[in-house]
């Protein structure tokens, strides 16, 4: 197999609104070798449209669990099903154009290969915070709702530019780098996995970077609208465990008791925004 294949892995739930389109997309990217879908128990018309596509292309290959494991199971399940030497995560609601992985994985030769995401826009050609961030510090969150917010400018004079984390909506590294840090932590169900992963690639001496002026379109959370006191739940979940996981050792015990009720606090409202979001 050559050094420059890419293998492609989707994690599919319920995501037949853009599945389709992201799969025609990835069958006509340069340097894609391997797709694999792993669709964790869709009960809408997904994995009709998975089967297409695999009739249609040897290349593609699935998974249907079952059940719900969470992204970042299926996400190393795709990984252990292929064999390509660059792995790209790319969620169902990305579009990629015919140079877009290539691009990413040539920006990640350029850094000695680093774990690097892309620029996203949305439907409404707004900009995705969640591209470019930094990693979280929940004591500083308490004392100031400016450190709440994790994104990180956009630096028009970097090209490629090092970041804490990229979006897991779309990343693409080495499969050595990957295998090194053992993949995605199993024990995150929904969200923050891609912090964690990021930050443990740096601890691994790799970098993380954002390709600037690398471009996909994110057609957000059309799964997740549908399930909102789900995510929010997951989505809190993540974070506590993140902050146990990172930050927590540092932390005197009040502290870590006040961040607990910080997160948890916010769980309600979440919800409650997010279903009015609906």
């Amino acid at each position: 197999m050559s050094d420059t294949g890419i293998a492609a892995v989707v994690v599919a739930f319920n995501s037949e609104e853009t599945l389709d389109e992201c799969l025609s997309r990835l069958r006509a990217a340069c340097d894609v070798v391997e797709i694999r879908v792993i669709d964790n128990d869709s009960r809408d018309t997904t994995m009709e449209i998975v089967q297409r596509h695999a009739l249609a292309d040897p290349r593609l290959r699935f998974v249907a669990n079952p059940d719900n494991p969470g992204f970042a199971v299926a996400c190393n399940q795709g990984a252990r099903g292929s064999a390509a030497p660059w792995l790209a995560f790319v969620n169902p609601d990305c579009f990629v154009e015919v140079d877009t992985l290539a691009r990413l994985r040539d920006a990640s030769l350029q850094l000695d290969g680093a774990l690097v995401g892309a620029e996203l826009r949305g439907e409404d050609g707004a900009f995705d915070v969640a591209a470019r961030r930094r990693d979280p510090d929940f004591a500083a969150m308490l004392r100031s709702a400016a450190a709440r917010a994790l994104s990180v400018p956009r630096d028009p004079g970097q090209p490629l530019q090092p970041v804490d984390a990229v979006s897991g909506a779309l990343m693409l590294l080495p499969r050595g780098l990957f295998a090194r840090i053992d993949g995605f932590d199993e024990r995150y169900r929904l969200h923050a996995e891609d912090l964690d992963l990021c930050r443990r690639a740096r601890q691994a001496g790799a970098t993380v970077a954002i390709a600037n002026d690398v471009e996909v379109l994110h057609v957000r959370g059309v799964s997740s609208r549908r399930r909102p006191v789900f995510v929010e739940w997951h989505k809190h979940r993540g974070l506590w465990r993140y902050f146990r996981k990172f930050e927590a050792q540092r932390r005197r015990l009040p502290t870590q008791l006040a961040v607990f009720a910080m997160i948890w606090g916010r769980f309600p409202v979440a919800v409650l925004r997010a279903a009015l979001r609906r």
